[in-house]
């Protein structure tokens, strides 16, 4: 039979909305024209189709909140349970729909991605747990799928270790270790059952779920390990250096390899957490970006949104472009993919979930 290509699904989560005024084009149809937020889209324009008039209404929040229930239900169009506690809930996400579908042809089902972190439990915004402004994945309406945050840890879990300076003796004792740590987790966890209550129980089991899954993607990269070739370790970027520009770009390059090798078809990619509070020094621009984006109609406030915003773009035409790059049965890897670029509002200050960019 003739060779097909994977088909894959790609989500790039943006925080804190866009500065619609100068995003969006004046011209509808092929051809459309490029505000200065979309410019770096540049030849890329003809693969990209800019959506007019997109609501998300289940995101609307009860009360204050817009961030946390608009960044939940980003890809589950799910209105979540204001809650700061562990009764949260949702509903499953729709790259996590395609995973269950078709994730078993690859090694890792899916790939949840970002910049920040922080934990899942308390309260991230006006009543909202962390959980809701942490993830935009989620396996069921009970568990967000954390994300890794580092270059270097993200290569680790694709690459099993394999940085060029292990034998094929030490990366298996690495696993063997790994696995060790997994199987007393499971026994502790197994002792501590029977003295929870059954919401309790509930969360642990949804965890070892979980566990088991990290556990099989060890061992399948240690009795398989993948031919596809490692690019060069001192080229992935570590986080600790707090270069965001760079970071994005090896995440990206991540990324890209990840579905080269067919390592997996989908992925999830935040750039920042929900109301990130970001600065970006790079770009001349010292104060928190979701500060700025209560804007208050300021000019100064609005340039500064236009350059983060202009500048997030960028980052998603390198990604695009990188996609295009590689040749694959049917044409490029771009052609055989859908990549999505949202936010979980339209405007900072408005907070509104309907015409979302």
């Amino acid at each position: 039979a003739e060779a097909v290509a994977p088909q894959r699904l790609l989500f790039f989560y943006i925080p804190n909305g866009i500065h619609m005024p100068s995003w969006t084009p004046q011209q509808t149809g092929t051809g459309y024209d490029l505000p200065l937020i979309l410019e770096p889209l540049g030849d890329m324009a003809a693969q990209v189709n800019v959506l007019t008039g997109l609501a998300n209404l289940p995101a609307r929040p009860d009360g204050p909140g817009d961030h946390a229930a608009g960044t939940a239900s980003f890809l589950t169009a799910t209105h979540v349970r204001k809650t700061s506690g562990s009764d949260i809930q949702n509903g499953i996400s729709v790259d996590q729909v395609a995973a269950n579908a078709l994730g078993s042809a690859t090694l890792f089902p899916s790939m949840q991605l970002g910049l920040e972190g922080g934990a899942t439990v308390g309260s991230c915004d006006s009543g909202y747990s962390c959980a809701y402004t942490r993830n935009i994945s989620w396996a069921g309406p009970a568990t967000p799928l954390p994300k890794i945050i580092d270059p270097r840890l993200l290569f680790d879990r694709m690459f099993g270790g394999s940085d060029g300076a292990l034998t094929a003796d030490q990366i298996a004792r690495r696993h063997y270790y790994r696995t060790s740590i997994l199987d007393y987790v499971k026994d502790e966890t197994e002792a501590l059952k029977p003295r929870l209550g059954s919401r309790d129980r509930l969360k642990l089991d949804e965890y070892l779920t979980g566990l088991r899954a990290l556990e099989t993607q060890l061992e399948s990269i240690a009795a398989e390990p993948n031919v596809c070739p490692a690019p060069d370790p001192e080229s992935v970027v570590d986080r600790r250096s707090g270069d965001l520009p760079a970071i994005t770009r090896s995440m990206i390059d991540l990324m890209v390899l990840a579905m080269q090798c067919d390592m997996t078809r989908f992925i999830t990619f935040m750039m920042g957490n929900a109301a990130s509070n970001r600065s970006f020094d790079f770009l001349g621009i010292s104060e928190a970006h979701h500060s700025i984006s209560h804007h208050q109609s300021l000019p100064d406030n609005f340039a500064k949104l236009e350059t983060i915003d202009r500048w997030e773009v960028e980052q998603f035409a390198y990604l695009l472009n990188r996609m295009a790059a590689v040749e694959e049965d049917g044409g490029t890897m771009l052609d055989n993919s859908l990549v999505l670029f949202s936010s979980e509002i339209e405007d900072g200050d408005y907070h509104r979930h309907t015409n979302l960019p």
